[in-house]
């Protein structure tokens, strides 16, 4: 707070979390709202420069400490003019926001709607219930959301669910993001929603949201096709926007040749890779992402997540990703996350946390060799947990952090291993980028 002037602008209910921060005064809403009331709007000056800084942004902390994203004017304009025709909406078009107005997925949908001249419905806080509710009372046309939303929206929907089975008979184009999307829940969704053209569009904060694209085209070919590679694809995040380069890695700052693991790097007019005043970056130009990824042989991208949340099993690195998939295959499990918890002997382990669907069961063993069948033995997780729900943050995305520690705390009381456990040469986790 000392570094500069600022203001908490806060919903009513939150008005005590803010009081008492030491140069930071917090204000309701309500009280803005009297404030205002009956003054006259005043001329202000602002600057065309594209070097301003248009908004500064918290990445989501789900894996570390969350940090303060810069973006300028020129970042956002990028992102914008190469996205979306000027005034290109029809009359009749509406885009749900859900998520939050601080997240850069909330600030793109807002300027995207306004250029294109759609019109904005805005649903203050995710419920699924209210979210079907909304979306076919404004008779809602497009909508964002990230695969934990989606899951529950389409429990909502599917009669096998106790859903209504009415459909989202307005809802043209759904784009999801913020998050691996497990192929299970995407196939569900074609399935129910067989009218919708559904896009997953990879991007982080400080790429000014999307640098990747798995277009509606691509998701019906991939559903289609007989070939496995090909339907592999509905598990990828696309291909790289025309205006933005995506390469991969490896830990030496080397691109890696297709199907080769390693992290993102992105470069471009609308990436920024700034926090606080500072850039980063392993290159001229390039960000990189922390997210760990590989190219296939036709250039489609694929996300496996965080590098911070890889498991390192025994000197053996798993994905949480791929273990995720197969847990949601399983008929009673609604949602479910992995994450790596400490062990003496292998220094980690897969922990797995389970909400199971209403009116169902399932065994914690039963889970387990649930992924044994489908996965090599290293993948058993060591310790599965029911949950009513999973810990996430205001944009649906699971908090893995909160997870991990929850999970490690469970796993020390069972087996009785030490708190500081680690993997030979795993490095400290990081923060998110």
């Amino acid at each position: 707070a000392g570094q500069a002037p600022a203001v908490v602008l806060c919903d009513d209910a939150c008005s005590e979390r803010f009081a008492g921060i030491d140069g930071a005064p917090a204000v309701t809403v309500s009280d803005l709202a009297a404030r205002l009331d009956g003054v006259a709007p005043r001329a202000t000056e602002w600057s065309p420069d594209p070097d301003e800084v248009a908004v500064v942004l918290h990445t989501s902390g789900t894996s570390g400490t969350p940090k303060a994203a810069v973006l300028r004017h020129r970042h956002l304009s990028s992102y914008v003019l190469g996205a979306v025709e000027f005034l290109g909406a029809g009359e009749n078009e509406a885009t749900l926001v859900s998520v939050p107005p601080y997240h850069i997925a909330g600030i793109v949908a807002i300027l995207t709607a306004v250029y294109g001249g759609r019109r904005l419905v805005q649903l203050p806080s995710f419920a699924a219930d209210e979210w079907v509710r909304m979306a076919r009372q404004e008779q809602v046309t497009h909508a964002m959301t990230v695969p934990t939303m989606l899951a529950r929206i389409l429990d909502v929907l599917d009669p096998a669910t106790g859903g209504d089975g009415a459909g989202l008979t307005s809802v043209r184009h759904l784009s999801y993001g913020g998050g691996r999307m497990p192929v299970p829940v995407i196939e569900r969704a074609m399935g129910l929603l067989p009218g919708v053209d559904f896009v997953n569009a990879y991007g982080l904060t400080e790429t000014s949201s999307s640098v990747a694209v798995l277009t509606p085209e691509d998701h019906r070919a991939a559903l289609a096709g007989a070939d496995p590679d090909g339907r592999a694809r509905l598990g990828s995040v696309g291909r790289p926007l025309p205006t933005v380069e995506i390469t991969v890695r490896d830990r030496d700052g080397v691109e890696v040749a297709p199907l080769t693991h390693g992290e993102v790097w992105v470069r471009g007019e609308q990436v920024s890779g700034e926090y606080a005043g500072s850039a980063t970056g392993g290159g001229v130009g390039w960000f990189r992402t922390n997210d760990e990824g590989w190219f296939d042989s036709s250039g489609y991208l694929f996300i496996e997540g965080r590098l911070d949340d890889v498991i390192v099993r025994g000197g053996e690195n798993l994905s949480p990703g791929e273990i995720e998939d197969v847990v949601l295959g399983h008929p009673a499990v609604r949602d479910c996350a992995v994450v790596g918890v400490p062990d003496d002997e292998w220094g980690e382990v897969v922990a797995l946390a389970v909400v199971v669907r209403d009116g169902m069961a399932v065994g914690e063993a039963d889970l387990a060799d649930h992924v044994v069948a489908h996965l090599r033995s290293t993948r058993r997780p060591a310790l599965v947990v029911m949950r009513a729900e999973l810990p996430v943050n205001d944009a649906g995305k699971v908090v893995r952090r909160a997870l991990r520690d929850d999970l490690a705390a469970v796993y020390r009381a069972r087996t009785g291993d030490s708190p500081g456990a680690r993997s030979p040469g795993r490095p400290e986790r990081t923060e998110e980028r």
